[in-house]
């Protein structure tokens, strides 16, 4: 068997979509990779990112892309838009490549690592033949990202962009004895994830560490190191591993708890 090269990550790419796992979606795009590149690595971030929802994917991949190998390449693909005027880009940044639709799905990382280079994805060389409107993961995004996993210059895949379309997380308001805040995501444990950053958190509770904390008309005035500290039933504020705020409930869902539709609901602490 023909030894797989894995050195920094330059083979691997990390996939993230919102295609799902029971159509045929995911595994055509990994199958165009891999006759591109036979010795690419491929990892599976998620499938399963709500349908449309641009925010949802771009929050996910902001929250993991960091722990990769250098040189990871990141396709990440949720894209209502695909076959409108919106553009297909790669991102160069200081430690990493992203590819993708030009609609806020990659600017939370790429930001973050720092940009140095935006490509329209243009030259077809690099493409599948017979390009449809409907399936630019497959046909363009999967493609390139086996390219530049090879090593290929982004430069050779299009010509150069200025910017790109941006997704920005909601800032809460902080004043002096109020903090309001919003749920930016819902994991599969049924956490609330807030904007509210840990730091932010324990900087509001040294002027009084009495608070309350307000989400859909219910009350929480408990917070924990670990989910074990707290009683059955009980809703408690945590810090989560992104380092910012959740909402939880001890063994239950906390979205069902609190009877949360989606993200944007607001949060307010007080003390």
């Amino acid at each position: 068997m023909k030894k797989i090269k894995f050195s920094n990550g330059v083979n691997l790419i990390a996939l993230l979509t919102d295609f799902g796992n029971r159509d045929g979606f995911a595994a055509s795009v990994k199958a165009v990779i891999l006759s591109k590149n036979p010795d690419a690595k491929l990892i599976d971030i998620s499938h399963d990112v709500s349908s449309y929802n641009i925010q949802e994917a771009a929050f996910i991949l902001f929250s993991c892309f960091s722990y990769f190998p250098q040189k990871t390449v990141f396709m990440a693909v949720v894209d209502p838009g695909v076959g409108s005027k919106r553009l297909p880009i790669a991102i160069k940044t200081r430690n990493y490549f992203f590819i993708g639709p030009d609609n806020g799905i990659l600017s939370l990382a790429a930001k973050s690592d720092g940009i140095e280079k935006i490509v329209f994805l243009g030259n077809k060389k690099y493409f599948l033949k017979d390009i449809p409107t409907t399936f630019h993961g497959r046909d363009i995004f999967a493609s390139a990202a086996a390219y530049l996993s090879k090593g290929f210059s982004v430069n050779k895949l299009g010509c150069a962009l200025k910017k790109i379309e941006e997704t920005d997380l909601e800032l809460p308001e902080i004043k002096k004895n109020e903090i309001k805040g919003a749920i930016i995501y819902t994991d599969k444990f049924g956490n609330l994830i807030t904007n509210i950053t840990g730091e932010q958190f324990q900087y509001f509770l040294k002027h009084n560490d009495n608070f309350s904390c307000i989400l859909n008309k219910k009350k929480i005035n408990k917070t924990y190191s670990f989910y074990n500290q707290a009683k059955d039933n009980e809703p408690f504020l945590i810090e989560g591993s992104l380092k910012f705020m959740e909402i939880s409930v001890k063994n239950k869902s906390a979205k069902e708890f609190f009877k949360i539709r989606g993200t944007g609901g607001k949060v307010i602490v007080k003390n």
